[in-house]
């Protein structure tokens, strides 16, 4: 009977040294799947996201088109009173103005 008792004492100790090595080696078989699952989210891009990204283009376009459009009457007026300089920043202007201008269709 004793020695029943001793490999029950074996078994627990080897039991509870065991279950570290358990859950690493449960760390170690989930990690690819974790990665992979990481990568497929840095990957792709939610419907909220691309959302905000526009957005923020449309933002800073508008912003863009604001500064122009102000560049532009600017060197107009220095245009009319002479300085042929501003007159050709201005054409400048007006075409990079031109650019970033959304596109509207005609209505129907």
């Amino acid at each position: 009977m004793k020695t029943s008792g001793f490999s029950f004492a074996l078994a627990l100790g080897a039991i509870s040294l065991l279950s570290g090595c358990i859950g690493t080696v449960t760390k170690v078989a989930t990690a690819p799947v974790r990665i992979t699952g990481k990568a497929v989210d840095m990957a792709t891009t939610s419907q909220s996201e691309a959302d905000e990204k526009r957005g923020r283009e449309m933002r800073h376009r508008e912003e863009r088109l604001g500064a122009l459009q102000r560049q532009y009457q600017k060197h107009m007026r220095q245009c009319d009173a002479g300085d042929e300089r501003a007159c050709l920043t201005a054409r400048d202007d007006y075409a990079e103005i031109q650019q970033l201008s959304p596109v509207v269709p005609p209505p129907r």
